[in-house]
């Protein structure tokens, strides 16, 4: 038998992980397994006023600590309708700076965050975890090569300036996770020009590296948003002329070029943060439950992005699975994708076992269920993983911890719609 080439071997292995994650999402062929139908409650606006220009001086932190997890919220009383309108009240914060704050009226709520009566505060088991980040053997992937990382459902991550992941939600809005925009209590410094870079196909400029945009100011615009942040020092070089290098380096330069991921860049028009994710006066610190956040960006996207889904519960769907990519830090550039059971779950928030590292937070989190009537899968957002977190478990100040998401809940879903779409009417079924 004969030897595989060389050059075929990576393209198989890709192919091998992207079958293997296929098929593990696969699922019985069940009527059960199919995506619910919710009957969403409403979020309006009752009024929006102008705030101050946020400072922009918080800085990234690596964990948040003093966050309320499943056990914690076991030891609350349920929202009132009052708390809730408060929670989802947002702040908006523009591309020139400046701030203003929407409050909400919650229309048609049926029960606590728009779940059924009977689902509200989900009981978890109360075994002890070890530290959950990469531990024992890494079973990420990294999906390095183009074909496969530029193509759906891989294509819908996309990598935030300073520094998380986030995921399509339309041709111009991303889903990420609050922190990586605000810490609590100010916007992050990197927040005030924020952009979001998409991974792009092979580059299809013919030779010399000028494309429509010629010169001129348009041009110019465009290869400053498709700039690569990600190799800065690359940059620098393309300046030295370096005598005696010769084409043999030059040649080589060019096949590692074209080897790294590169992204293209845009600017965020205006970011959103719900005011349940900020610190209040008697706060316990920030609340993990609303760790999340939307930016509209400046321009469309060709890409195909992942629409919201609602399930009752992950843990019954099959194998209890999630799935999720982002840009680990310790993977420079590259898509790294991951899937993984859920061993816990409350009405807000998941604990799981997925291997990651700092940079995949606001990844969103997704499963694979048929449509309703249908026999074509699809695949929905149902939570924004925010990372690792040290909690106080039992109320004795004993800290555990795990890696979390939080879950997309009917209310959550309205208001994200609401977001997104800017009228309310359109978000009334999930």
């Amino acid at each position: 038998m004969g030897l595989v080439p060389l050059s075929l071997l990576v393209p198989l292995a890709v192919l091998a992980v992207v079958v293997a994650a296929s098929v593990v999402e696969q699922a019985p062929v069940e009527d059960e397994y199919t995506w619910p139908q919710w009957k969403l409650p409403l979020v309006r606006t009752r009024r929006t006023v102008s705030l101050s220009s946020p400072s922009f001086s918080a800085q990234p932190q690596a964990e948040l600590s003093a966050t309320c997890g499943i056990e914690c919220q076991r030891r609350l009383p349920e929202p009132s309708l009052l708390d809730l309108e408060q929670f989802l009240s947002f702040e908006t914060v523009y591309e020139n700076g400046t701030r203003t704050l929407t409050s909400v009226s919650v229309q048609g709520l049926d029960g606590g965050g728009g779940w059924p009566q009977n689902s509200s505060r989900l009981a978890p088991s109360a075994k002890s975890r070890r530290k959950r980040e990469v531990y024992g053997t890494d079973t990420r992937f990294t999906i390095a090569d183009k074909l496969y990382s530029t193509k759906y459902p891989f294509s819908t991550t996309v990598k935030i300036s300073t520094g998380c992941s986030g995921v399509l939600l339309s041709p111009k809005h991303v889903l990420t996770a609050a922190h990586c925009i605000h810490d609590g209590r100010d916007y992050l410094s990197g927040a005030q020009k924020l952009r979001v870079g998409i991974l792009k196909e092979k580059s299809r400029r013919g030779k010399g590296g000028k494309g429509k945009g010629g010169r001129g100011g348009k041009g110019k615009r465009r290869k400053e948003e498709d700039k690569d942040e990600e190799h800065p020092d690359e940059n620098k070089e393309k300046g030295k002329k370096g005598k005696g290098k010769g084409r043999k380096s030059r040649s080589r330069r060019s096949a590692e070029k074209a080897d790294k991921p590169s992204f293209k860049w845009t600017r965020v028009k205006q970011t959103q943060v719900p005011k349940g994710w900020f610190k209040g006066g008697a706060s316990e610190g920030v609340a993990a439950d609303y760790d999340y956040a939307v930016l509209e960006l400046k321009k469309a996207q060709k890409v195909k992005h992942m629409d919201l889904g609602v399930v009752p519960s992950v843990k019954k769907l099959p194998a209890s699975r999630i799935h999720f990519s982002g840009f680990d830090d310790d993977r420079p550039g590259n898509l790294v994708y991951r899937f993984c059971s859920v061993s816990e779950e409350s009405n807000d928030l998941l604990y799981q076992y997925c291997d990651a590292e700092a940079g995949s937070s606001g990844s969103g989190v997704y499963v694979r269920l048929k449509e309703p009537g249908k026999k074509k899968w699809k695949r929905k957002i149902i939570g924004v993983f925010t990372g690792h977190r040290w909690v106080d478990t039992n109320g004795n100040g004993q800290q555990q911890d795990f890696n979390v998401a939080v879950r997309i809940t009917p209310l959550k879903y309205a208001q994200i719609c609401y977001w997104v779409h800017g009228d309310s009417s359109q978000c009334r079924a999930a």
